[in-house]
């Protein structure tokens, strides 16, 4: 029998493959850990995929925000329900719709965010002043994950900056470090190492203090127009638009100002794959895919798939290169 020369069209798109890579990882985990457990425990596992008994994410309240012209964009809008059911948030689960459907039983009012570490006036905020202290503004990003897909999110906020100018960082303040909110009858993802893709939890972030002060950086309370629906980081989250999304930690409860470097999730996990800075650079590949790329979420079906060519520093470098000049951006990834 002739064998057929196989071609570049053969191949199967990456959209395809990283799905169905996530669902047989997802099979064999429940075939590895039922071998190990009660029958009770088996069937807590396989009512946790069933998902029916979970409640919906609740709709998220209308923002009074400004649009100031140069925080607008004319690139596309990722479709409102990409942006708000195809997310990574593992706390909730491994697969892209976990999230949505398994957040909406988290509480995020009432909430608490503690800024506090190497400054002069540490600050506490609740839940009604997140949206209130500072005016509020959309900013129209692009967003770029380490897996190479892409967004372009509509984000309401404020810049980060104003937060740290209040809290007065003193001298010795180098870093600034982020924390999760860490609530496992919440978080199943946090009790349950299987849930949560073995990360140790809370998850946690850094920047350094002149990245956290770029007029770049936003703490985003809200999306298309309405506060954060909790898959996308309710009540406040990061955004860094020329990181990598892992960067972007939600559910924020603590921001500590440091004098060291400060340990972040997913460079603990695999520090030759995730590294501290993150900066999204086509020339540098993830160690088990190409970044030179990137698939556009909500271009067309999964059988459809749309590619585009990753911009260094994600489409910024006009703005944030000059924060690493002179750093080697292949050996600080």
């Amino acid at each position: 029998m002739k064998t057929k020369k196989l071609t570049e069209a053969d191949v199967t798109a990456e959209s395809v493959f990283m799905l169905q890579r996530r669902q047989i990882l997802k099979m064999l985990g429940i075939g590895a850990t039922a071998l190990t457990l009660t029958p009770p425990a088996q069937a807590s596992l396989l009512d946790w995929f069933k998902g029916n008994d979970r409640p919906p994410a609740p709709a998220g309240k209308a923002l009074d925000f400004s649009k100031p012209p140069q925080w607008q964009s004319d690139l596309p809008l990722t479709p409102e329900n990409k942006v708000t059911g195809y997310n990574n948030f593992y706390e909730f689960g491994l697969d892209k719709a976990d999230p949505a459907a398994n957040a909406g039983a988290m509480a995020t009012d009432p909430w608490t965010l503690t800024i506090d570490g190497e400054v002069a006036k540490p600050l506490t905020l609740d839940h009604d002043a997140l949206a209130s202290r500072f005016p509020l503004a959309e900013r129209i990003y692009r967003m770029r994950c380490v897996e190479a897909w892409s967004m372009v999110i509509p984000w309401i906020g404020f810049p980060l900056h104003k937060l740290l100018a209040l809290v007065e960082p003193t001298s010795h303040a180098k870093y600034v470090a982020f924390q999760t909110l860490y609530a496992p009858e919440q978080m199943p993802g946090q009790k349950d190492r299987f849930i949560g893709g073995g990360l140790k939890y809370p998850y946690v972030e850094g920047l350094r203090l002149d990245e956290a002060m770029h007029p770049l950086t936003l703490m985003s309370v809200g999306v298309y127009g309405k506060a954060l629906p909790p898959q996308n980081g309710a009540p406040i989250r990061l955004i860094v638009p020329w990181k990598y999304g892992f960067k972007g930690i939600k559910s924020i409860v603590r921001i500590r100002l440091t004098r060291e470097r400060p340990p972040t999730t997913w460079n603990l996990s695999a520090p030759n794959e995730y590294g501290f800075y993150a900066n999204v650079n086509p020339h540098v590949d993830h160690p088990r895919w190409s970044q030179a790329t990137e698939r556009v979420i909500g271009a067309g079906g999964i059988l459809k798939v749309e590619r585009q060519p990753t911009l260094l520093f994600n489409g910024y470098a006009d703005q944030v290169a000059s924060l690493y000049r002179g750093l080697n951006l292949k050996e600080n990834f």
